[in-house]
């Protein structure tokens, strides 16, 4: 199972101005003039021609020159140039491409973290009929939307579900917490049967963090921005969210000083932890981590993530394409995408690199549909929503994570904390005109 995680590239993405890229193009998403020229040719069915450079993010997109050996076949006169980098310099390396005017006919995106490349002079509009919008998971459909134009289309998805320890729920004689208030009793329970820690938290205390305390905002009924385009972070869901991610610490279910992020899986097979809030690329990793195949299967189970006030939200993630606006071989280059989000590929794609698909109808496929442990990332994936389109949503979030830190360790306040993001978002805007 892969890790798309991609903690280097998007601390990078986060810690960056991210206007560079429309500063040096001259076109922002306020630019009328430029949206309206952005259009992209309806696409046909005959063969596609010439070569299409293809730049992508080393993890999922390592086996994509052997799912499109299909697309190579039936294309004889298409020639199809990947090229993989490291996830901590993607985004770096895509941005100044795309300013230089030098980026390739077609990159990888994800739908988490797009958002300062879906403009007219970066990318090229999805063209009309090149595929069933319905056919994808709203959200993460939607992460590519801006002024109801869409730049780019979903590959793979990932959200976060519960994974627990099974075997020990069952000796506490608990069942997974379906609300917030069965959350923490759930993790003591397991605590109480021999975990050193219920909850294995994430204590990054970056980005992620940040991407959490927003799902648990939607659940709690808040939003992080208001039908006019302007931050709501100082509200009252934002406290309840803060004050929910605080209570695994201040009960002690879980610890803030570990684990680490890398020493995740191996405490959660030993049994210093119990419960991960996490993707589903962990499902494929622990048999390793427990070094004894047939362990995660014997050990383990999934669930929704349990509900607030407004229900059981999680955000979209995943990966993406999008054409650049300065591609010399859009036609090839839209028949590509239009194949990697064809049901079989999506199957291929997954047994490749256990990429989970983007397109709803693959998940019937047997390779898939026979995964129990998948089936709350399943359920979950149908209850997301994208993060803001706008090219500061990064950076808010990156203070989120600190805000976060502060209110789990007790020094500061929940409310504090909400009014202290939103005097930082307000000060950074949103980076559109």
């Amino acid at each position: 199972m892969s890790n798309p995680s991609r903690r280097g590239a998007l601390k990078l993405t986060a810690g960056m101005a991210l206007t560079g890229a429309f500063a040096l193009t001259g076109c922002g998403r306020g630019d009328e003039t430029a949206a309206a020229k952005a259009t992209s040719a309806p696409v046909d069915d005959s063969p596609a021609t010439g070569t299409v450079t293809v730049w992508a993010a080393q993890g999922d997109a390592d086996v994509l020159d052997k799912v499109i050996k299909p697309f190579k076949a039936a294309n004889p006169d298409a020639t199809v140039k990947i090229t993989l980098i490291p996830n901590g310099e993607y985004y770096t390396k895509l941005q100044s491409a795309v300013a230089a005017g030098k980026g390739p006919d077609l990159a990888q995106f994800f739908p988490e973290s797009q958002s300062q490349f879906l403009d007219p002079s970066i990318l090229r509009p999805v063209p009309d009929g090149l595929v069933d919008k319905s056919s994808f998971f709203g959200s993460l459909w939607d992460a590519g939307v801006v002024k109801d134009v869409a730049y780019t289309v979903p590959w793979y998805a990932y959200t976060y579900a519960l994974v627990y320890r099974a075997d020990l729920a069952k000796k506490a004689g608990v069942r997974a917490p379906t609300t917030w208030a069965e959350t923490v009793p759930f993790f003591k329970a397991l605590q109480g049967v021999g975990a050193v820690r219920g909850l294995g938290a994430d204590i990054g205390w970056d980005v992620f963090n940040g991407q959490d305390v927003a799902m648990y905002a939607w659940q709690a009924g808040g939003s992080l921005l208001s039908p006019a385009g302007k931050w709501t972070l100082d509200t009252p869901a934002m406290v309840d969210a803060l004050q929910y991610n605080a209570s695994f610490f201040t009960s002690r279910a879980a610890d803030t000083s570990g684990p680490t992020f890398l020493d995740a899986q191996p405490y959660f097979v030993s049994g210093k932890t119990a419960t991960m809030i996490t993707g589903p690329w962990v499902i494929g990793q622990l048999d390793a981590a427990a070094k004894k195949d047939g362990w995660t299967a014997a050990h383990v189970a999934t669930a929704p993530l349990p509900a607030g006030a407004s229900g059981s939200n999680s955000f979209s993630a995943g990966g993406s394409w999008g054409v650049l606006a300065g591609s010399s071989n859009a036609d090839a280059s839209w028949k590509l995408v239009r194949y990697l989000t064809k049901p079989d590929t999506q199957v291929a794609q997954y047994k490749a690199y256990s990429s989970l698909p983007a397109v709803i109808s693959a998940w019937d496929d047997p390779a898939i549909a026979d995964q129990p442990l998948l089936d709350a990332f399943l359920t979950q994936l149908k209850n997301t929503r994208a993060f803001p389109q706008v090219n500061t949503w990064q950076q808010v979030a990156t203070r989120l994570g600190k805000e976060m830190e502060a209110v789990a360790k007790g020094t500061e306040s929940a409310a504090k904390a909400a009014a202290n993001v939103q005097s930082y978002a307000d000060s950074l805007g949103t980076g559109a005109k």
